[in-house]
């Protein structure tokens, strides 16, 4: 396996290169969970995965996030992400107690004891029982209300506390406003797994998606220990394939044979990507000079050009009078033919905001 073999590989895994139509509720499932902490991204994430030829709208997305299939909340490394109905509790299960073990210093330093955390839960409950879904500010001033205080970062880490343990989620946006429901009443009761279940199922998802990866990108992208991670891959080992490319052991699921991908092919993939951020190490995707530009100094990540699986560039969208104003940042001059295909992916990025594109030169 060479480098161009591994992006082949990924390009076809992460279901950017796919014939298949899938719905959104489909594609988070077949990751296990997304990035999704810049909202408007990962609805793009999973529109950009629709499958050749078929069109996953933005507001198809929202759809499935309204209809509870799909559901935002804290997962993976604490960070937010999508993932759906069925697979919520069983993940959160695996990972939510050492998220909350790991914040415990910085609940101290905010002076939230599981006191406080008891009573927040419990006006939590009484509140959305009858008003949900809730939007953050009005949650917070009912935690206010009922003497708890959510002044600098209390009332983001007493929402986090609470959705790690399984009592909330994000429901649906009300205009830009995000929005709480309680999560037993929001989705059914969902598999549950044993902890080594749990474990190969994560792996599993994470090398189906995402392979050919390293051990390290599975830790990276799960925030399980290497303990961890070595159990989950060895429960599934029987599963997978595995490569040795300069040194490292790469694995992905034992897939028929990758099909062959036209040249040149490009994507606009919106920021904080699985594509670019689900692995520790990306070089075999961008050349080291440009990471900076892609990757800011507080972790940012920004939406990337690639073309035939390579990061080629950065963008950016603005919406003017409902027209997404778009404006590329390229690491080097592309052929005319490899425009053509930027252009090309334009048109399937309009097609999800069901809105034109214009380019700023």
């Amino acid at each position: 396996m060479t480098a161009l073999d591994i992006v082949h590989h990924r390009l076809y895994n992460q279901r950017l290169v796919s014939e298949t139509a899938a719905t959104p509720d489909q594609i988070v499932a077949w990751f296990g969970a997304m990035q999704a902490q810049d909202y408007a991204s990962v609805k793009w994430a999973i529109g950009a995965r629709g499958g050749s030829g078929h069109t996953i709208t933005d507001t198809a997305v929202e759809q499935a996030l309204s209809d509870k299939q799909i559901i935002r909340t804290w997962l993976m490394r604490g960070t937010l992400q999508m993932t759906t109905a069925a697979d919520i509790r069983w993940l959160l299960a695996l990972l939510a107690p050492r998220l909350i073990s790991g914040s415990a210093g910085r609940l101290r330093e905010l002076e939230l004891d599981q006191e406080t955390l008891t009573r927040s839960f419990d006006v939590l409950t009484m509140v959305l029982q009858t008003n949900q879904p809730l939007s953050r500010p009005n949650i917070l001033q009912t935690l206010e209300q009922a003497g708890i205080s959510t002044a600098g970062q209390r009332g983001y880490h007493i929402l986090g506390q609470a959705a790690l343990a399984g009592l909330i989620c994000f429901g649906p946006m009300q205009g830009k406003q995000q929005t709480f429901v309680l999560l037993d009443e929001w989705t059914p009761p969902g598999p549950t797994y044993t902890r080594d279940e749990a474990l190969a199922e994560l792996a599993r998802r994470y090398l189906r998606s995402h392979g050919p990866a390293t051990l390290p990108d599975f830790v990276w992208w799960s925030g399980l220990t290497i303990t961890e991670a070595r159990v989950a891959l060895a429960l599934v080992e029987t599963e997978l394939q595995s490569e040795v490319v300069e040194g490292e052991t790469y694995w992905l699921s034992d897939n028929p044979a990758i099909p062959a991908m036209p040249s040149p092919t490009a994507w606009l993939l919106p920021a904080f990507d699985e594509y670019y951020l689900g692995y520790k190490t990306r070089h075999v995707v961008l050349d080291g000079r440009y990471d900076k530009r892609v990757v800011s100094v507080n972790g940012i990540f920004r939406p990337v050009i690639v073309l035939d699986g390579q990061v080629v560039g950065i963008w950016k969208r603005e919406v003017k009078r409902g027209t997404a104003v778009i404006s590329l940042e390229l690491f080097q001059p592309l052929t005319a033919v490899a425009q053509e295909a930027v252009l090309a992916a334009a048109e399937q990025y309009s097609a999800f905001l069901e809105r034109p594109v214009e380019w700023v030169e």
